[in-house]
């Protein structure tokens, strides 16, 4: 059974090595998000199976999934079509995987023992696992769809910290676990994921910000094209890390583990130690001055009060005739925004319905995000406000309340 499972995990591993042969960086950074969302959705799979199959107890095995079975089957389920993507096209790649388990699922037994229902597991975890795996890596591999392979890589990355991560400490650390958070009591339990929640729309607004205005990902080989000096980063050079530190160490306390928690300060060693300096290395290369500018005022860890000096500049137009509107010129025009200009709407060359922001790199907003834009150039108690207000959710929600309540959309400037 040892070299049977050795040349289940042997064979994937020497053809994804193969396939990578002659493909490019990029195609390279799509396969591997590609391995790290099969494994995580094969962990997660695994989780959740409800007596689809079972495994032999042998060494090496996480929560009773044998290790090189698991990394085996994330190379197969990720990077392996991902690299072989312009000869396999998606539904050919999902019709091979679904063949290759039919016959090598029943081959492993007594390793892998399948219940009657297994297929059912099978088809779920092509749907759930293998499919998103596939469509981040060929997306990521081709430089397509920016905006859903920000969303998938939001969501690869928040259950590798906030849930493998931990369940690996508890597990091999041996302390804390998830039975003494979900065993606190209900409203204590609530406050914890709203406090949770709070402390994690930093790293949800800097992702927004890559995307929209830097039109890149959080993943260091899908980077940004253009230096991001807006939203969070306007305070704070690391603010994904520093969120992810926070929940760790509020996940830490909920879970009452000192092994998490050291994992989160170790993290943040790792950052600033191993990380720190290929990141600022690269984005020096890439940004010059800008980047040497940014860095020298603004830091990684420690939040400024007034953004940054050199923040996009930008103009908003708020109607002077509207209540609303005023109330929040006013209110902005107290604060001594940074490289903003407060205009008049009624001089807007064309009609306008709600406010308007428009920066110099080119990005605009109406309405609640144009009000929500406007406040990263106050201070940070407001940006953090405008960062809660223009998360996608958020903001429909907020928009319609504005509409029906406050400031229904009107004629402003232009001619009419």
């Amino acid at each position: 059974m040892t070299a049977a499972r050795y040349l289940s995990l042997l064979f994937p591993v020497a053809a994804m090595l193969g396939a990578a042969v002659g493909t490019g960086r990029r195609a390279r950074t799509g396969a591997a998000l590609s391995f790290l969302a099969a494994a995580l959705g094969v962990a997660g799979l695994t989780e959740i199976q409800s007596g689809w199959y079972s495994f032999a107890a042998v060494d090496g095995a996480f929560r009773g999934l044998p290790v090189d079975l698991w990394l085996g089957w994330a190379v197969l389920w990720g990077p392996l079509p991902v690299l072989l993507h312009r000869r396999l096209p998606l539904p050919a790649a999902l019709a091979l995987l679904l063949w290759i388990d039919l016959i090598a699922m029943p081959a492993l037994d007594p390793l892998v023992r399948l219940g009657h229902h297994w297929l059912h597991g099978e088809l779920l975890g092509l749907a759930v696992v293998a499919l998103p795996a596939q469509l981040l890596g060929r997306w990521t591999g081709t430089g397509r769809r920016l905006y859903a392979r920000v969303v998938l890589q939001m969501i690869l990355f928040s259950g590798l910290i906030l849930w493998l991560l931990p369940t690996l400490v508890f597990t091999l650390g041996g302390s804390g676990g998830w039975d003494r958070l979900l065993g606190l009591p209900g409203p204590v339990l609530a406050g914890f994921v709203q406090v949770a929640a709070v402390l994690g729309v930093p790293a949800v607004a800097a992702v927004r910000e890559f995307a929209v205005r830097g039109g890149g990902t959080p993943f260091p080989w899908d980077p940004p094209v253009r230096l991001v000096t807006t939203g969070p980063y306007a305070y704070v050079a690391n603010p994904m890390q520093l969120s992810m530190v926070a929940v760790l160490v509020l996940l830490a306390a909920g879970t009452r583990s000192p092994v998490l928690a050291a994992a989160a300060l170790g993290a943040v060693a790792f950052s600033a130690g191993v990380a720190a300096p290929h990141e600022h290395d690269d984005l020096r290369r890439r940004h010059g001055d800008g980047w040497l500018e940014y860095r020298r005022r603004v830091r990684d860890w420690w939040p400024r009060r007034r953004p940054f000096e050199g923040i996009e500049p930008a103009r908003i137009w708020l109607d002077d005739d509207c209540g609303p509107c005023a109330a929040t010129r006013d209110l902005v025009a107290g604060r001594s925004p940074v490289r903003l200009d407060l205009v008049p709407a009624a001089t807007h060359p064309t009609t306008l319905w709600r406010a308007r922001y428009s920066a110099a790199d080119g990005y605009s907003a109406s309405g609640v995000a144009a009000v929500a834009s406007a406040f990263d150039h106050v201070s940070l108690e407001w940006a953090y406000l405008g960062w809660l207000l223009n998360l996608p959710v958020f903001n429909r929600l907020a928009q319609l309340i504005a509409d029906a309540q406050i400031a229904p959309p009107h004629p402003a400037g232009g001619a009419r």
